[in-house]
């Protein structure tokens, strides 16, 4: 029986980020597409905090001359709470 070969395992990846709003009341549909990342959903001003987030996180994967495919999830998850805490919420 043929051996398998020993290989290195590929890390997982991240394709995208989905943000999702839930407390719209006003019936309005918001929708906000960046290269990283789909956010739907949410009140204007959580929406809007969405957005700021969503800028910060790209700005940081930029100064580190990075796509997100390049990045690992844990650096992934690091850039994301800091974008996080910088728009204050």
């Amino acid at each position: 029986m043929p051996k398998k070969k020993a290989g290195k395992k590929s890390e997982p990846k991240v394709g995208g980020i989905l943000g999702v709003g839930m407390d719209a009341v006003d019936g309005h549909k918001r929708v906000t597409r960046t290269e990283e990342m789909v956010l739907v959903g949410g009140s204007s001003e959580t929406h809007e905090k969405m957005q700021e987030t969503a800028i910060r996180f790209s700005e940081e994967l930029e100064k580190r001359g990075k796509t997100l495919p390049e990045t690992t999830v844990p650096e992934v998850v690091e850039l994301l709470r800091e974008a996080i805490e910088k728009t204050g919420r």
